[in-house]
């Protein structure tokens, strides 16, 4: 594309940044096509200053047209193209982008700012890997799992990956496992010892075990790796939670009077289409009616929210109710017509062995929970319609994280502020596909009952 004879561009750039002031820079550019080099026009770059808010220049005479002249033959040889103009301007641009104007202390920000935007920030971003860190058990299993964890840090980078290290991960994972075998089984209850046992001979030397492991970090078989070591890490998990039979803390007296989940419990919710649709195929199916989502409970971390939850679900509270889509969520009916508590809102910190209530995390000063919002497929309650420091008695989503609309270390915003007491950890493929007006068909609690305590029972 040619430009004509005599053209003119002004453009004017100012910084995004809020609650900053700068000065924003005004370019005019004119510039004329030229037969041949003798008769040539320069260039003609005319930058004016221009405060955006006048109040904060108090010395106008500092902003003044700076005339500049510079010939373009070199650059323009009969026919200038419009990449070669928009160059030119992006490089001005950058040279004499705009700074901050002086009296802003560039040091003030907090170090603690940073959580937010770090790329280093570690969340688990998988609903399993979220429970299986929420788990309260023996130091020397803790200690297996992070050496293990590491690993699938190393796996992700994308060309020569760093075997070595991986080998000394599961080479210290299992002298771990070998020399804390006694504390590890003695954690255990005496009437799961013989299950935890078994499980302790797979962890270090069964099929899908570390020596297994190990093996295929020395082939360097990155497929193979990645598939022993998400069996090891679930043979983890599993004696984990036998150590952990029920709650490592004592809920404060005034709680007592919720329903309560001292451990783990699993919901199935059947999903079916408002307008008699039907769902997409599973690889290799045919088109359903209905579709199955998973819901694992976290009575470790928010006993009094899985509580609440798990007595709705039992009594049938959810069967029949519509869904809705908004935002990132897909948020159930509010009402239900059963007889819900307000529960207070429950967090459990990282670092921290029992949750707060009524106080949400600040992020920006390093606080994360242990069951973080930032993860597809997280569930949460809403807040109550009366106050934040509360629970919804009855209302819940289902949280569609999109790092695309987080902070630059992948955090949600909303991260900190809600009761995250669960994640869905099959069926998540079908929540792009629900729509508001679907229905819950059907909520069930299929596993855990038997750790959900009412308060009658207490």
């Amino acid at each position: 594309m040619a430009f004509p004879l005599s053209s003119s561009i002004t453009l004017s750039f100012t910084p995004s940044t809020p609650k900053r002031h700068f000065l924003s820079t005004h370019f005019a550019f004119r510039f004329s096509q030229a037969r041949s080099q003798e008769n040539a026009r320069p260039f003609q770059l005319k930058v004016q200053c221009k405060a955006s808010k006048e109040a904060f220049v108090k010395d106008k005479s500092q902003c003044r047209n700076i005339p500049t002249s510079f010939n373009l033959s070199n650059l323009i040889n009969g026919t200038m193209k419009l990449e070669n103009v928009i160059a030119v301007i992006l490089i001005l641009a950058e040279i004499t982008s705009p700074l901050p104007l002086a009296g802003w202390d560039f040091w003030s920000i907090s170090p603690a700012n940073a959580v937010l935007y770090s790329p280093e920030t570690k969340l688990p971003r998988t609903g399993e890997l979220a429970l299986r860190r929420a788990i309260p058990a023996n130091t020397n299993m803790k200690a297996i799992q992070d050496s293990l964890e590491d690993i699938s840090y190393l796996l992700r980078i994308p060309q020569r990956k760093p075997y070595g290290t991986m080998e000394g991960n599961v080479k210290k994972a299992l002298k771990i496992a070998v020399d804390g075998k006694d504390s590890i089984l003695a954690s255990i209850p005496a009437d799961l010892r013989e299950k935890g046992s078994t499980l302790y001979s797979s962890l270090v030397d069964g099929k899908g075990g570390l020596e297994a492991l190990l093996k295929s970090i020395k082939d360097q078989d990155p497929d193979r790796v990645s598939v022993g070591l998400a069996s090891s890490l679930d043979t983890v998990a599993e004696l984990e939670l036998l150590q952990a039979p029920g709650l490592s803390f004592l809920l404060p007296e005034q709680y007592l009077k919720y329903p309560r989940l001292t451990g783990r419990a699993i919901v199935e919710l059947t999903i079916e289409k408002g307008d008699g649709s039907s769902f997409s195929p599973e690889a290799g199916g045919e088109l359903r009616k209905t579709a199955t989502i998973q819901v694992v409970l976290d009575g470790y971390s928010a006993p009094l929210t899985t509580g609440n939850f798990a007595k709705l679900v039992t009594d049938g509270a959810y069967d029949g109710k519509k869904l809705s889509c908004i935002n990132q969520a897909i948020i159930s009916e509010n009402d239900t017509g059963k007889n819900g508590y307000s529960v207070p809102l429950e967090i459990m910190p990282s670092g921290q062995f029992e949750p707060l209530y009524k106080t949400t995390l600040s992020v920006q000063d390093g606080e994360l929970p242990v069951l973080p919002l930032s993860v597809y497929g997280a569930v949460a309650m809403a807040h109550s319609e009366v106050s934040e420091e509360y629970s919804s008695p009855y209302q819940f989503f289902f949280y569609l994280y999109d790092k695309r609309n987080s902070g630059l270390g992948g955090i949600s915003f909303e991260e900190g502020q809600f009761s995250v007491f669960g994640y869905i950890t099959a069926g998540r493929e079908i929540l792009p596909q629900i729509k508001t007006g679907d229905i819950i068909k059907s909520a069930k609690l299929v596993e855990g009952r038997d750790r959900l305590v009412l308060p009658s029972e207490s």
